[in-house]
């Protein structure tokens, strides 16, 4: 990445030294920082040796808080032998399953992990600690779908004929909302929906580069919502979970968490987009000469008339094949009694195998869509085929595959350390007795997050190391961990359109670079800065009218905590 992206005057471009004013050095700045951060999963080994030593610190020094703990009441046991095992196991009486809670006052003491007990942890839960990460299973299980569809084509054919059809006039807000849909596969989004919203606006004569800066924007900088649920929305949901066990024991959200808050801030996000790019970006750079042009790839592969014909046929395919898994669905779902249905209530919302199984029912409508496309366009033409598709995106989940594993043993040690009390209650101390209310808390949160995001763009490492600290911290201040995960949301995505460290900017500034010679790093951050700007801002203001109106931010999700 940072032999492109160190070459802002490739072409024959200023030099970047020209004219270095102060949010060029600023840039500059962030760049070199940026440069130096390692690997995530070099951060994570940091993260996971400076535990192991601090815990011991904190251990020796006697850090500890008291605070009031909600414990469970010790409720009966009796044995069971369902299934004809030979093995009983321990199930509540049915008057007392749901036990009642009592506030009690506890200490809490900091434990170290270099004495005999913290050893023997390390040592003796590795497996167990990766085994009970339930991010692994969700990426596995979400990625079987959307990694077919992806493999077939089926994403990069949609985004082509969406914007193919697109009214001209609307063309701007379609390839960003696009964009935005896109990151439920952003590969798709960035390597095909880029380049091809170039080439929509030069075929509309209107300047390439304002078509590059729309596409980049509704790709990256709301990545985080989508009106999908996608398999990001699984790993943080995860992770989550784990963090509010510790606080709320049988507490834990579902898929749906932010699922109105993230519809709703796709077509914000969108519109606000739309609005940047023909008001404020389009005018700036004005029209385009194509003198400019380097001559080489200005034009994108033109299909053939039967290359045309596969993929509308796969289209048709994808259809009827998508269709079909839904009625399969709906017949488990909608009709009295039916499997998916609440088996004591028969609710379908809410608490219910349906919202259980959620995330695996959009894989397998992914995989159903992705087949039929597979299918019709003639890019799956056979089982081999599929499972290979399926094979191919799970090898390029290990790099993932062997963070989360480092992930997951920061985050146990974390908390046998009783690290992540002790900071939550030490903080929820001094935030309450500072008393400046929930909402500039989450203000604060979103900012944050926009800082750490400069130098960490992915959603699921910067995730990772906060949601130990401020999931049980937002916690005992009242705060809902749905709305902690909205707020996240905010912050997450403005700043991944400037940051020097996102991976596809090389390509992003070869792809400028086909319709203006000149075009190099800073082109493309000064086109971009804008969104940044303007979207962290005004999507800030959406999050604070929301919280205020109190609108749930997804099924069964409210604002506050009950």
């Amino acid at each position: 990445m940072n032999g492109a992206a160190e070459q802002p005057g490739a072409g024959g471009g200023p030099k970047v030294e020209e004219k270095q004013g102060g949010m060029q050095r600023l840039l500059g700045t962030i760049e070199r920082v940026g440069n130096s951060v390692p690997h995530p999963a070099i951060i994570f080994l940091g993260l996971i040796i400076g535990v192991i030593l601090l815990s011991h610190v904190l251990y020796l020094t006697g850090a500890s808080v008291t605070t009031e703990v909600a414990h469970p009441e010790v409720i009966q046991v009796e044995p069971e032998y369902e299934g004809g095992t030979t093995n009983p196991s321990l199930s509540p009486h049915p008057e007392e399953a749901i036990p009642d809670y009592e506030i009690e006052i506890e200490t809490i003491t900091a434990k170290s992990l270099l004495t005999a007990d913290g050893i023997r942890f390390i040592f003796t839960t590795a497996v167990q600690n990766f085994n009970d990460f339930g991010v692994v299973a969700v990426i596995l299980v979400a990625m079987i779908g959307v990694g077919v569809a992806e493999e077939a084509g089926l994403m990069a054919a949609l985004i082509r004929k969406m914007v193919k059809v697109a009214p001209a006039g609307a063309i701007t807000f379609i390839i960003v909302l696009l964009g935005g849909i896109s990151s439920v596969a952003s590969d798709a989004g960035y390597l095909v929906l880029i380049p091809l919203g170039a080439a929509a606006f030069a075929s509309l004569g209107r300047h390439p580069l304002v078509g590059v800066a729309a596409a980049y924007a509704g790709v990256s900088a709301s990545f985080f919502v989508n009106i999908l649920i996608t398999p990001a929305d699984g790993i943080i949901t995860e992770v989550t979970n784990e963090m509010v066990a510790l606080v709320a024991p049988g507490g834990e959200l579902n898929v749906t968490h932010n699922l109105f808050f993230a519809i709703a801030a796709t077509f914000f996000c969108a519109l606000v987009m739309t609005w940047i790019t023909e008001r404020l970006l389009e005018p700036r750079l004005g029209r385009w000469d194509p003198a400019d042009a380097s001559g080489e790839g200005t034009h994108e592969h033109t299909a053939t008339d039967e290359e045309m014909a596969l993929e509308s046929r796969g289209l048709r395919m994808s259809g009827l094949y998508t269709l079909g898994a839904i009625v399969i669905i709906a017949l488990l779902t909608v009709i009295p009694g039916a499997p998916l249905r609440n088996p004591e209530t028969g609710e379908i919302f809410g608490s219910s195998p349906f919202m259980s199984s959620l995330l695996f029912i959009i894989s397998m409508i992914f995989l159903a869509a992705g087949l039929g496309y597979g299918r019709g366009a003639k890019t799956l033409t056979g089982s081999t085929n599929i499972i290979n598709a399926i094979v191919k995106t799970f090898n390029g989940l290990g790099g993932l595959i062997f963070l989360m594993l480092l992930i997951a043993q920061f985050i146990a040690y974390f908390n046998y350390s009783n690290m992540s009390r002790l900071a939550a209650t030490s903080l929820a101390e001094i935030l309450e007795g500072a008393n400046i209310g929930a909402l500039a808390l989450l203000i604060g949160f979103i900012l944050l997050v926009a800082i750490i995001d400069l130098i960490m763009p992915g959603v699921i490492p910067k995730w990772a190391i906060l949601a130990p600290i401020f999931i049980p911290l937002f916690y005992r201040l009242g705060i809902a961990p749905q709305t902690v995960i909205a707020a996240y949301r905010v912050g997450d995505g403005p700043m991944n359109v400037i940051t020097p460290l996102m991976v596809y900017l090389p390509f992003i500034v070869l792809v400028c670079q086909r319709y203006q010679r000149k075009a190099g790093l800073g082109t493309v951050v000064s086109m971009m800065l804008p969104y940044t700007v303007i979207v962290l801002v005004t999507w800030m203001l959406f999050f604070i009218a929301w919280y205020l109106l109190g609108i749930p931010w997804g099924p069964s999700a409210p604002v506050h905590l009950g």
